[in-house]
C-alpha cells in the first residue's frame, strides 16, 4: 500500500518509479480522488459548524418567542443534518475507491534495482559450484529409472487431474527429509523460530500480505469464504498485524514448512511435465520483520540462508537479481536462486528473496514503538523460500542421477535417511 500523502509531494517521482517498472502513470487520477475525498470531509465539517451554531440559535429564538426564527432555524438544522449525512458517505466511498486504488498499484523499486522488461534483462551477482560434467545424456527427474518407480503422475491425475503428482517409497522419504533438513537449518544454524501455521486464511491475511485483491485468481478460495495459503508468507508476515512492537523486540524472524497451493493460473502451458509447477507443493518459507534501517542487510542475510542450503547439498547454483519489468507485485527488491537441472541443462528458481519495504505493513498496520520515544512506525517485512521442497528435490535427483538409472543423494541427508544415499531401481533406499 501506498502512502497518498508521499504521492501528493511528489506525484512525479511516483509516476516515474512506476514507469521503471513499465508500469502507466496513475498520480494525476489518484490525486484527484484524494482532493474530491478531502473536499467532502471539509464541507462536511463546515456544515457541521453551521448545524451547531444554528442548534445554539434555536434555544435563544424560542426564548425570545421569535416563533417564525424559531422554524426557520429547527429546519435549517435538519437541512445540515441531512447535508452531513450525505457529505460524509460520499467522503467514505471515495476513500474507499482511493483505498482500492492504492492496493492495485505495485511496490515501488529500490533505486538499485535494475531497469529491464522481462527475465532476460536480470543480473547475475553470484554463482557457486560447477555443473557436474556426466559421461552419458542426463534425464530429467521424472524419466530417471529409479525415480519413475515412485513418482506417479496418473493415479494423482485420477483422484485432482493434471499437476498433482503421488510420490511413494524412497522418493516420498527423500522429499521428507529434504524439508526437515531445511527446518533443522534455519532453527539450528540460521537462528529463525519454526511456526506451525494454518493453511486457510481470512481475506484480511491475504490482502495484508499483498495477494488481494489483484491476484485472487492465481489462488484457491474455498466455498465458505477461506483462502488456501499460495505460501506461509502470508501466515507469518500477517502474524504482526495491527500490532505496535517494541524496537528492541525486531528483527523477528520466523520460519515455517508448509503445504502451499497455487492455481497457476498465469502459467497455462508451463512446465507441463514433472513436478516443476503443481497447483499442491510444501515450501519452507523464512519471513523477516525488521526496523527500516535494518531491511536491506536482512535481505542479505536470509539470502545466504538460502544459498547455504544449496551449497550444503551440493547443489550448483546461480543469483540473480530481478530487473524492474520481471519483480513481484509487492516486491521492493528481490533475489532468485536458480539451482542447476541438468535434465533442463538449465538454472531454474528454487527461491526467491524478496523485501517489501513498509508496502506490506502499511496495508495491515504493522508498527513499532521507536526506542527514544516519538510516533510509532512502520515496520519492513521480508520474505524468502528457504527452499522451494519439490523444486529442490528436482534438483538432488538429477543432479544425483547415475548412467545406471539409479541416484546418490547427497551425504548431509545421511542422518534424515538412516544412512541410506542410493535410490535404487525399484524406487527403494539402500
Amino acid at each position: 500500500m501506498h502512502d497518498i500523502r508521499a504521492i501528493r509531494e511528489n506525484p512525479a517521482a511516483f509516476d516515474a518509479a512506476l514507469a521503471r517498472r513499465g508500469d502507466a502513470s496513475v498520480s494525476s487520477e489518484l490525486l484527484r480522488l484524494d482532493e474530491s475525498r478531502r473536499a467532502k470531509i471539509l464541507a462536511a465539517e463546515t456544515a457541521q459548524a453551521e448545524q451547531n451554531k444554528a442548534s445554539k440559535e434555536v434555544g435563544a429564538a424560542k426564548g425570545r418567542g421569535d416563533e417564525v426564527e424559531f422554524q426557520r432555524l429547527r429546519a435549517l438544522v435538519a437541512d445540515k443534518k441531512a447535508e452531513i449525512a450525505r457529505m460524509q458517505t460520499e467522503a467514505k466511498d471515495l476513500d474507499a475507491l482511493l483505498t482500492d486504488q492504492l492496493a492495485r498499484i505495485a511496490n515501488i523499486p529500490a533505486e538499485d534495482v535494475p531497469e529491464g522488461a522481462d527475465e532476460d534483462d536480470n543480473v547475475e551477482v553470484n554463482r557457486w559450484g560447477t555443473p557436474r560434467a556426466f559421461d552419458f545424456a542426463p534425464k530429467e527427474h521424472y524419466d530417471i529409472p529409479a525415480v519413475a518407480a515412485a513418482m506417479d503422475f496418473e493415479t494423482a491425475a485420477k483422484t485432482s487431474g493434471s499437476r498433482f503428482v503421488n510420490l511413494s517409497k524412497g522418493v516420498a522419504r527423500i522429499h521428507r527429509a529434504l524439508a526437515q533438513f531445511m527446518i533443522d537449518t534455519h532453527i539450528d544454524k540460521n537462528g529463525l523460530t519454526e511456526m506451525l501455521t494454518p493453511v486457510l486464511v481470512r481475506d484480511e491475511a491475504m490482502y495484508g500480505t499483498d495477494k488481494l485483491p489483484k491476484f485472487g485468481e492465481d489462488s484457491y478460495q474455498t466455498t465458505n469464504g477461506w483462502w488456501l495459503i499460495p505460501t506461509s508468507e502470508v501466515t507469518l508476515t500477517y502474524s504482526v498485524s495491527g500490532d505496535i512492537l517494541d524496537q528492541s523486540a525486531l528483527p523477528i524472524r520466523m520460519t515455517a514448512h508448509t503445504v502451499c497451493f497455487r492455481s497457476e493460473a498465469g502459467s497455462a502451458g508451463k512446465d507441463t511435465a514433472g513436478m516443476l509447477r503443481q497447483h499442491q507443493f510444501e515450501k519452507v518459507e523464512m519471513v523477516s520483520v525488521t526496523h527500516p534501517d535494518e531491511s536491506d542487510a536482512e535481505q542479505k542475510r536470509m539470502l545466504r540462508c538460502a544459498e547455504d542450503l544449496l551449497e550444503q547439498l551440493g547443489i550448483p547454483y546461480r543469483t540473480v537479481v530481478l530487473c524492474t519489468g520481471d519483480m513481484g507485485f509487492g516486491a521492493r527488491r528481490t533475489y532468485d536462486i536458480e539451482a542447476w537441472l541438468p535434465g533442463q541443462d538449465a538454472y531454474r528458481e528454487i527461491s526467491s528473496v524478496s523485501t517489501t519495504g513498509d508496502f506490506q505493513a502499511r496495508r495491515m498496520n504493522a508498527r513499532f514503538r521507536p526506542e527514544g520515544g516519538g510516533k510509532p512506525e512502520y515496520v519492513h517485512t521480508l520474505n524468502g523460500s528457504g527452499l522451494a521442497v519439490g523444486r529442490c528435490l528436482i534438483s538432488v535427483l538429477e543432479n544425483g542421477q547415475n548412467a545406471d538409472g539409479t541416484v546418490t543423494l547427497p551425504n548431509v541427508l545421511a542422518p534424515y535417511l538412516g544412512g541410506k544415499l542410493t535410490l535404487q531401481l525399484d524406487g527403494t533406499l539402500a
